[in-house]
C-alpha cells in the first residue's frame, strides 16, 4: 500500500510579487527550492495566512538569492503582495517506507525570504 506523505515544507514566507498575466505556477527563489528539496516543475499546494485559500500550482525556479515567492496567473488572484503563505508537497510511498521518512522543512527568515544561517 502507498500513501502520500510531506516531502517538502516552506514555512512561511512572503509573497513578494503577483502577476495575473503569465501561464501559471509559482516562482520560489532557487536557494529555497534546494533547501526544501523542490524542483521545477513539481506540484505544490499554497496556503494563505492571510485569507485562509489553499490552492495547488507548479514551481518555477527564481533567481538564486532574491527571496522571490512569486504567484503567476490565475492564483496571483489569491494572494496580495506582502501575505505569508506556507509551502507543500508530498509524496507517494511504500506504507513502511513512510514511518520513516523525514520530510525536508525550512523556516526561512519571514521579512526577506532568506535561509536562517
Amino acid at each position: 500500500m502507498e500513501i502520500s506523505v510531506l516531502k517538502s515544507k516552506i514555512h512561511r514566507v512572503k509573497v513578494t510579487e503577483a502577476n495575473l498575466d503569465y501561464i501559471g505556477s509559482v516562482t520560489i527563489d532557487e536557494n529555497l527550492m534546494d533547501g526544501a528539496n523542490l524542483i521545477e516543475n513539481e506540484q505544490v499546494h499554497i496556503l494563505n495566512y492571510r485569507n485562509g485559500e489553499r490552492f495547488i500550482t507548479y514551481v518555477i525556479k527564481g533567481k538564486r538569492g532574491s527571496g522571490v515567492i512569486c504567484l503567476n496567473g490565475p492564483a496571483a488572484l489569491k494572494v496580495s503582495i506582502g501575505d505569508m503563505v506556507i509551502i507543500l508537497s508530498f509524496a507517494q510511498m511504500e506504507f513502511e517506507t513512510a514511518k520513516t521518512f523525514r520530510p525536508h522543512i525550512i523556516f526561512p527568515d519571514s521579512e526577506t525570504n532568506q535561509l536562517k544561517a
